[in-house]
This record gives structure tokens, sequence and C-alpha cells, in this order.
């Protein structure tokens, strides 16, 4: 196991060291630069300012410094918010997201395990159709639709909750069921089908045959072993709802780090960009190992060794 950690920890570290590269060089092949949009500044303060941020340098300068900052996760500062580093950035704005990200996969998990073993139980029956219903809904439509028709019938309609802001509980609500809804309705299909295909194995049917309830026989023998592919989509899930809120934030006016990295695109403010960027591929490759690491949890047959998962 130890073995196994040390091998996917070198293998992250390659990964994050290739998208900092791409990063830095993609952001460099982008036409303009950071003060471009500033039209009034003279060219000599432009000047100057490029000086002052290190703009000046050769590019191989500016990269292996760039590397060395990541390495002391020092991100250097805004171009654009004088007052402020990116790690300030992001250390303002990540709380949110994750609170937000947080309560959206609760929801998503719990939700869509729910429709999907609804569905399985009650299969070719009212309660599969309507769970698959809700299902293709969350697939095919936006967030960012949804986000505005929440908005629309629970704030501007019923009043029910507030229409954007982030100052308690209530303000969480509709930003959070708006993101949950594409992995709820992906984690029901993928409950679902897992769901029938275990439910016909032969041991389920000796559960049954020795007198065990549907309930005991579902929880005991037949979610556990259907949630193994659910837990693979985990991984690239929890990423893409810490960090793919982007929309969403901007929507409800979330103060989350999706809303400054937004911001930053719109702005041109180079350093934030790459800095979310890095901070984003780092959670994503931890949870990914997380994810992997929780195969031997759920199921004890399976055990990590040094070549991968066996």
């Amino acid at each position: 196991m130890i073995r196994y950690i040390g091998k996917r920890i070198v293998y992250m570290i390659v990964a994050l060291f290739l998208i900092v590269t791409a990063t830095f060089w993609l952001m460099q092949a982008v036409p303009g630069g950071p003060f471009t949009a500033e039209r009034q500044v003279p060219p000599e303060i432009e000047a100057a300012l490029n000086k002052y941020y290190g703009l000046d340098k050769p590019l191989y300068e500016q990269y292996v410094e760039y590397l060395g900052r990541v390495v002391t996760w020092d991100l250097g500062p805004s171009f654009k918010e004088k007052s402020s580093t990116v790690n300030q950035i992001i250390e303002r704005g990540f709380p949110v997201s994750l609170h937000l990200g947080l309560q959206s996969l609760a929801i998503a998990i719990f939700g869509g395990i729910t429709l999907g073993v609804i569905a399985a139980l009650r299969h070719n029956k009212w309660q599969d159709y309507s769970a698959m219903v809700i299902a293709v809904l969350g697939l095919s439509v936006p967030n960012f639709i949804l986000a505005s028709f929440y908005q629309y019938i629970f704030s501007i309609k019923l009043g029910w909750f507030p229409i954007a802001q982030w100052e308690g509980f209530e303000y969480t609500v509709l930003p959070s069921f708006a993101l949950a809804a594409l992995p709820l309705a992906f984690i029901a299909r993928l409950t679902r089908s897992n769901m029938i295909e275990v439910m016909s194995q032969d041991y389920i049917k000796t559960a049954k045959a020795k007198g065990l309830s549907t309930f005991t026989t579902t929880v005991k023998h037949a979610i556990r072993n259907a949630l193994l592919p659910v837990i693979t989509y985990l991984g690239p899930l929890s990423a893409n709802i810490l960090t793919g809120s982007f929309v969403v934030e901007r929507i409800f006016g979330v103060p989350g780090l999706g809303r400054e990295f937004v911001i930053s695109i719109s702005n041109r403010d180079y350093t934030v960009i790459m800095g979310t960027t890095v901070f984003y591929a780092i959670i994503l490759v931890v949870l990914v190992l997380l994810v992997d690491l929780a195969y031997t949890l759920v199921d004890p047959r399976i055990k990590l060794a040094g070549g991968g998962k066996e």
C-alpha cells in the first residue's frame, strides 16, 4: 500500500508539473498582456508596470521563477487587484466554494443513490419511469438554465429563497440544487443500472431464498456492490463540483473561487488564472487518489499493490 501511494504521489507531481507548464505557456500565447485593456495608461507607465511584475524578463526566466513560486506556494500578486495576492484570493474564495461544493455533493450523492435504488427495485414501473425522467432532465438542462429557473420560481414567484448573494443558509439552497442537478442525474442512472445487474446475481437470489427481507438484501448485499462504479465517478465529480461552479457562482452572486476565476479571465489577470488552475489541478489529483484508496474500504477483495489495483 505504501509503495503504491508513493508511486501515485510521483505521478501526481509529474502531472502537476505538466499542468503548470502548459498553463504558463498557454497564457503567454494569448495575444495582448494584462495591461492591454487599460488604454488610459501611458506607455512609460505600462513599461514600469511590466518591470515591476517581472514581465519584461525573457520568458524562460519568468517560467523558472513561476515554477519556484508554485513549489513554495507563493503564487504572486494579482495584476488587477493591487492590494491582494493570488494566495489571498484563493484563501478568500475557496472556503465559500468548498461550502457550496460539499452541500451540492451531499445532495447529488444522497439524491442520486436514492433515485437509482428506487428505480431498480421498481424496474419498469411508474417509480422507475419517474426517476429516469428526473435523471434525463438533470442531464439535459444546463445548470445555468436551472439556476435562472430556480430564481424565477422559488425567489421571484414564491419568495421562498433569496434570489442572490451569500449571507446565510437560505442563500445556499438554490445554488446547491442548481450545481447538484447534473451529478445527481448521472449517479441515479449509474446506480439504477448497477443495481439491476446486482439484483439478478445468484447470491442475491440465495439471500432472498433464505428468507431475508427485501430491505436487508438491498442494504446489506446489493447496494454495496452496486456502488463501486459510482465511487469511481466520485473523484472527478467531487473535483468538478468543488471547482466547476463558475457560472452558478456568477449567477447567484456567490463570492467563491469560481467567480474569482471568471473575473480574472475577463480582466486578463494572468497570475490569478494560473494560480487557480494549479490549485484546481491539485484538488483533482488528490481526490482521484483518495477515490482509488476508497475502493479497498468498500470492497476488501480489492488490494492496492505496487503495480496498481489487483
